[in-house]
C-alpha cells in the first residue's frame, strides 16, 4: 500500500464526518424553516377561518305601509328614504316587551347590525308586494355579538342543577331558593375561580409594587438634580426638571390607585374564599359572571348558599313559564372587561333557545367593500383595486421589460454606457420600494397631476418596481438559448431581427413569463410605495376603472390591523389568507409554465 492510499484512508473518516455533519445542518435549516412556515400558517388559519363564517338572527319583520310608502304611490325614491332600521328597532322591542328604558333600549338595537336595514330597503325595491306584510328574515348580527358567538369574548361554563327552583320575585332584587343543596357544585367550582382571580390579582399587585418603587426613586433623583440645579442657577434645566417631576409624581399617583384596586379585589376575594364554607357567600363585582337561567328569565347571582341564592333579574322570569329546569351560566370574564353585558348575553341566549340564531357563510366579505362596521366590512373593493393595479403593472412591465432585455443582449453597443446601464439595473432591483413610491408621488402626481389614490398611479409606480426584474431575468432566459440556434438563423439567411423574435424569443418566453410571474407576485404583496400615493384611503365603493379612487388588498389588511374593535382581528388573518392564496397561486404557476415549456439543451 503506498504512502498516498494510507493518507487518503486515514483522510476518509474525516470526510465523510464533514459530510454528515453538512447534511445534518441542511436538514436542520429545512426543518427549522418548514416549522416556521407551518406557524404561521396555523396562526393564520386559526385567526382567519371564523370569518368565513357570519351570525345572522331571524326576527319576523313587519313591513309597515305607514313607514315605507305612507302615499301608496310605490315610489322608489320615497321608499328607499325609509327608515328600515326602525322597522328592525321595532321588532326587537316586540320581541322583548319587558326591556324599558333608553339605555337597555339601546343596548338590544344593539343585537343587529346597523346596516342591517340595508337589506330590507333592497327587498323593498326588488319586490314592492311585500309591504304591508310580516316576514321571517335572516339578519345580520352585530360584530360584538357575532365575536361572542364564536367564543372569543369569554370562556362560557354550563351547569344543569339539580332541585326545583322558587323565585321571590319576578324582577328586581330576587331570592332563589331549591329543595336540595343544588348550589353545592357551584361552590366548588367557584373556589376555584377565586383562588385563580386572587393568584393573579396578586401577581398584578407584585408588579404594580415593583414599579411604585422605580417611580419613587426616580422622583428621588430627579428633586436631587432639581436642587443641584437651583444651586448653580440653569433656568432650562429647572424648567425641565420640574414639569419631569410633575409627571413622575402623577404616575406615582396613578400607581398608587392601582394598588388600592387590587388590595380590595384580593381581600374581597379572600373574603368569599372564607365563605364557600360558610352558610352563604358574596360574588365580588368585579369577578366572573354567574348567570342563572330559570323560568324562562335570567337572574345574575350576587350571593349564593348550598340551597339558595340571591341576585338580579336581568330578564324578567315568567311565572307561567311550564320550564323546571335549573341552569348556571359562567362567564370568566369579568362584565367590566368585556363590551357585551350580561343582559345582552342572556337576550342572545334566549334567542338561541327559539332556534333563531345561526351562522351562514360569509359571502359580504367577498361581496362588499370597506365599512366602519365590521360585519358590514369586505374585501371586494381592494381585490378590484389590486386587479385594476396589477392589469396596469403587466400591460407596461412586460413588453418594455422584454424589450429592454433584447436590446442591451442582442443590439445594444458593448461599450462603457451600456454597462453603467445594466449595473445600475441591477442596483434597482435592491432599491427599498418605498424608494418608487416616492418617486411616483414626485412625478406622476405632484408633476403630471394625475390622480391620487388610483389603480392607473399604483400600477405605474409598481411597474417602475418590477421593470428590474423581468429585465434581468429575460436576460437570463435569453442567454440560457443555445448559440447554436442564433447561428442556424442567420446562417439560413434571416435577419437578426427575424432570429430573434421567430427563433430566439419563442424558446427564451418561458423563462421570461417566469420572471414575470414572480415579479408580478412581489407587486402584489407591495404596502409601502402605494401608501406614498394615497392608495392607504378609506374606500367603501368598487372601483369600476383604472382612475377610480381605490387600494390593494396589502394596504386592506394594514387597514385592519390597525383597527380596534376585535371583529377585524379575524378578517385581518383571513385577507391574508386570501393574499396569500393568489401568492402560491401564481408562484405555482410559474413553476408549471417553465417545467411545461423549458427546454433541456
Amino acid at each position: 500500500m503506498s504512502e498516498t492510499t494510507k493518507i487518503v484512508k486515514q483522510s476518509l473518516p474525516k470526510r465523510y464526518r464533514s459530510e454528515s455533519i453538512f447534511k445534518a445542518f441542511g436538514m436542520a435549516a429545512i426543518i427549522i424553516g418548514m416549522a416556521f412556515v407551518v406557524i404561521l400558517f396555523v396562526n393564520i388559519i386559526g385567526k382567519g377561518y371564523p370569518a368565513f363564517l357570519q351570525s345572522y338572527i331571524k326576527l319576523p319583520v313587519y313591513f309597515d305601509a305607514q313607514v315605507i310608502d305612507p302615499d301608496g304611490d310605490r315610489d322608489p325614491d320615497k321608499m328607499a328614504r325609509a327608515d328600515y332600521q326602525g322597522l328592525i328597532k321595532k321588532t326587537l322591542r316586540e320581541t322583548f316587551p319587558e326591556v324599558s328604558g333608553r339605555r337597555d333600549k339601546l343596548a338590544l338595537y344593539k343585537l343587529i347590525s346597523q346596516g342591517a336595514g340595508f337589506e330590507l330597503q333592497d327587498m323593498v325595491l326588488d319586490n314592492p308586494d311585500i309591504i304591508g306584510t310580516t316576514q321571517e328574515i335572516w339578519l345580520l348580527a352585530d360584530d360584538e355579538i357575532d365575536v361572542f358567538l364564536k367564543g372569543k369574548v369569554t370562556k362560557l361554563d354550563e351547569f344543569e342543577l339539580e332541585g326545583r327552583p322558587v323565585a321571590s320575585d319576578v324582577s328586581g332584587e330576587v331570592e332563589i331558593t331549591t329543595d336540595g343543596p343544588a348550589f353545592t357544585p357551584v361552590l366548588e367550582r367557584m373556589q376555584e375561580l377565586f383562588e385563580r382571580e386572587k393568584r393573579r390579582a396578586e401577581r398584578e399587585l407584585g408588579r404594580a409594587r415593583e414599579k411604585l418603587d422605580d417611580l419613587e426613586k426616580d422622583l428621588v433623583e430627579n428633586r436631587d438634580l432639581l436642587a443641584e440645579a437651583e444651586r448653580y442657577d440653569y433656568p432650562a434645566r429647572i424648567e425641565r426638571l420640574k414639569e419631569i417631576i410633575k409627571n413622575n409624581q402623577g404616575q406615582i399617583s396613578d400607581e398608587e390607585y392601582i394598588i388600592r384596586v387590587l388590595e380590595e379585589r384580593i381581600a374581597g376575594y379572600r373574603k368569599s374564599l372564607e365563605g364557600t364554607s360558610a352558610a352563604e357567600v358574596d360574588i365580588p363585582p368585579d369577578a366572573a359572571s354567574y348567570l342563572l337561567e330559570l323560568q324562562g328569565g335570567l337572574v345574575r347571582i350576587t350571593a349564593l348558599g348550598r340551597n339558595s341564592a340571591r341576585g338580579n333579574v336581568l330578564n324578567t322570569l315568567d311565572p307561567a313559564s311550564d320550564s323546571q329546569n335549573l341552569k348556571l351560566v359562567i362567564l370568566e370574564t369579568p362584565e367590566s372587561e368585556r363590551r357585551v353585558t350580561d343582559r345582552t348575553i342572556g337576550w342572545v341566549r334566549q334567542l338561541q333557545e327559539k332556534d333563531v340564531v345561526d351562522k351562514k357563510f360569509n359571502t359580504i366579505f367577498f361581496t362588499h367593500g370597506d365599512s366602519r362596521e365590521p360585519e358590514q366590512s369586505g374585501i371586494a373593493g381592494a381585490l378590484a383595486g389590486s386587479f385594476f393595479t396589477l392589469i396596469v403593472t403587466l400591460l407596461l412591465s412586460f413588453p418594455i421589460g422584454v424589450g429592454a432585455a433584447i436590446y442591451l443582449e442582442e443590439f445594444a453597443p458593448k461599450n462603457k454606457w451600456t454597462d453603467l446601464i445594466e449595473v445600475n439595473i441591477n442596483n434597482l432591483a435592491a432599491v427599498p420600494s418605498i424608494v418608487f413610491g416616492l418617486l411616483g408621488l414626485a412625478v406622476f402626481i405632484n408633476y403630471f397631476g394625475l390622480p391620487r389614490s388610483a389603480p392607473l398611479v399604483g400600477g405605474l409606480v409598481l411597474t417602475l418596481m418590477t421593470l428590474p426584474t423581468i429585465i434581468i431575468a429575460s436576460r437570463a432566459a435569453l442567454k440560457s438559448v443555445p448559440p447554436s440556434i442564433r447561428e442556424a438563423a442567420l446562417g439560413m439567411g434571416a435577419s437578426r431581427m427575424q432570429a430573434m423574435f421567430h427563433h430566439i424569443l419563442p424558446l427564451a418566453l418561458p423563462g421570461m413569463l417566469t420572471g414575470t410571474i414572480i415579479g408580478m407576485a412581489q407587486a402584489l404583496g407591495e404596502t409601502a410605495p402605494l401608501l406614498m400615493i394615497g392608495m392607504v384611503a378609506f374606500i367603501v365603493d368598487i372601483p369600476q376603472g383604472f382612475t377610480d379612487n381605490a387600494t390593494v388588498l396589502p394596504v386592506q389588511i394594514y387597514l385592519w390591523a390597525d383597527s380596534p374593535e376585535r371583529a377585524f382581528v379575524e378578517r385581518t388573518s383571513a385577507a391574508i389568507m386570501v393574499l396569500l392564496g393568489f401568492l402560491i397561486t401564481m408562484n405555482a404557476l410559474a413553476v408549471l409554465l417553465r417545467k411545461k415549456f423549458e427546454r433541456k439543451w
